[in-house]
């Protein structure tokens, strides 16, 4: 009964998240800004400190974000016409999200921006990063890109139902992330049986479609091989 109470629990807030993207175009933006920032910051080779400052700078825009909604919602369910404070509750709500955008420009410009001055795109040999940040980064990356398809089809939330399948497409990114982190093909084989497993139990409950699962894999496998070839892996 508790785990099922906080599985809900989990679901409510993934709702409320997969909610936001659908409704709200700046948090779609939000998203893809993420992505993106994540994505330049792999291959920028940022440091843990610097990956922690810029994990927080995103965290904090799109918790503002979302507080924007919230409060967006319940203004829209309890006036029903014009009022001036109806207007200054959505005003000030979309300040802090003005507020933690200018902020991320400044973490952005103080942190990325000096990183690029001279530097080259070409994706040859690199540095290796750290095993656990580049696995870390991968699955973050996973988990927005679920997040962000199942917004846009407007099915299921992130841990029942919908397009992609999230526990699949998290399950098979840990599996390539192994297999790229060891190169050994006994730790590969389990960890794809275990993925593999994973994805059944999605068929079997009927939660999810051949289709959706599929995609899960596709995407967990494909997303983590891109994460670690900007890390240089």
């Amino acid at each position: 009964m508790f785990l099922r109470k906080l599985l809900d629990g989990f679901n409510y807030a993934i709702a409320g998240i997969i909610y936001s993207i659908r409704t709200q175009r700046n948090m779609r933006i939000h998203f893809i800004a993420a992505l993106l920032v994540l994505g330049l910051s792999i291959y920028l080779r940022l440091s843990s400190r610097e990956l922690l400052i810029v994990f927080f700078t995103i965290t904090l825009v799109i918790m503002a974000e979302l507080f924007n909604t919230a409060i967006e919602a319940v203004v829209d369910l309890v006036v029903q016409e014009f009022h001036p404070l109806a207007r200054i509750a959505k005003n000030v709500a979309a300040g802090a999200v003005l507020i933690t955008a200018l902020n991320s420009l400044v973490v952005a410009y103080i942190i990325i921006y000096p990183r690029l001055e001279g530097f080259s795109f070409y994706i040859g040999p690199r540095l290796k990063e750290t095993p656990l940040n580049v696995t870390l980064l991968a699955l973050l990356f996973v988990a927005l890109l679920v997040g962000i398809g199942k917004a846009l089809t407007g099915k299921g939330t992130f841990v029942k139902g919908g397009l992609p399948s999230g526990h699949t497409a998290v399950a098979f990114a840990g599996a390539a992330a192994l297999t790229l982190l060891t190169s050994n093909a006994l730790v590969s084989t389990v960890a794809f049986i275990m993925a593999l497993l994973v994805a059944h139990s999605r068929l079997d409950t009927e939660v999810h479609t051949f289709f959706e699962v599929s995609t899960g894999a596709l995407l967990g496998i494909l997303a983590t091989m891109a994460v670690f070839t900007l890390a240089g892996w």
